[in-house]
């Protein structure tokens, strides 16, 4: 594993957007797995800032999405769909036919889950960028899920819709339920970007770092795959000892 300290928030952005930047680089047809969330529209923003100015052809990528609220429509603005669409399709000059969410309006969510992870199986996922929630989750694996769970509908802990909240009227108009890549899902990938920042991040940042694996810390998973890469800001990684920069 792999740890980097950025010196603040846009430090972290530009450090995760240079990473995802020469890979496209080294080869246009790369696949990427993507986030929501507040944490990556900086490393969105900064790639798409690189992308205008040093352009790279995007006509071969595809990008698959870690995850979909359930019940809310694609053009819903809070759907994870509208997210991606203003922070990632629209700039990247991305088609259809590259980009990959869960339907979270299935008519059978089971089969829906199947045939999400089916892809993932057949086009494979170069690098997978991740997030982290206060409570550890990736994705929306919440607290207790299996090492082993494969993209599943999930319940949102209170916690996590509270902290998504800000996106929201209020709390009550978050959705109570996701479809998920599971943390086995999130494992498949070729290598892994997590992006962490500021003091509420710390404790999770420090479970990756120092604890053993725990499925009380679904970010713990993390330590079975062998090409992780850390960035964090200086407040999200207040409680580790780096070592030099590897752990």
């Amino acid at each position: 594993m792999k740890i980097n300290i950025a010196s603040d928030y846009h430090d972290m952005s530009r450090q995760a957007a240079e990473r995802f930047y020469e890979k496209l680089q080294a080869d246009p047809s790369v696949h990427f797995g993507l986030a929501t969330g507040g944490t990556p529209i900086g490393m969105y923003r900064h790639l798409s800032e690189l992308l205008a100015s040093s352009p790279l052809k995007t006509d071969a990528l595809k990008t698959f999405n870690l995850d979909e609220y359930i019940g809310l429509p694609p053009s819903d603005p809070n759907s994870f769909y509208s997210f991606m669409k203003e922070q990632v399709y629209k700039p990247w000059n991305l088609q259809a036919d590259q980009c990959f969410i869960p339907d979270g309006n299935a008519a059978d969510l089971e089969k829906e889950c199947e045939r999400y992870e089916a892809m993932i199986d057949q086009y494979g996922i170069d690098v997978q960028l991740l997030g982290v929630g206060k409570n550890g989750h990736i994705g929306f694996n919440e607290p207790g899920t299996r090492f082993d769970a494969l993209t599943q509908v999930v319940e949102l802990k209170p916690s996590t819709r509270k902290a998504n909240a800000r996106f929201f009227p209020s709390t009550d108009d978050v959705p109570t339920h996701a479809v998920t890549m599971g943390i086995g899902s999130i494992l498949k990938a070729k290598e892994i970007v997590l992006i962490a920042s500021g003091e509420a991040k710390a404790e999770a940042v420090y479970a990756l770092v120092h604890r053993e694996q725990t499925e009380d810390w679904p970010i713990t998973a993390l330590k079975q795959h062998r090409n992780v890469t850390v960035i964090v800001d200086e407040a999200a990684g207040r409680l580790i000892d780096t070592k030099g920069g590897d752990a």
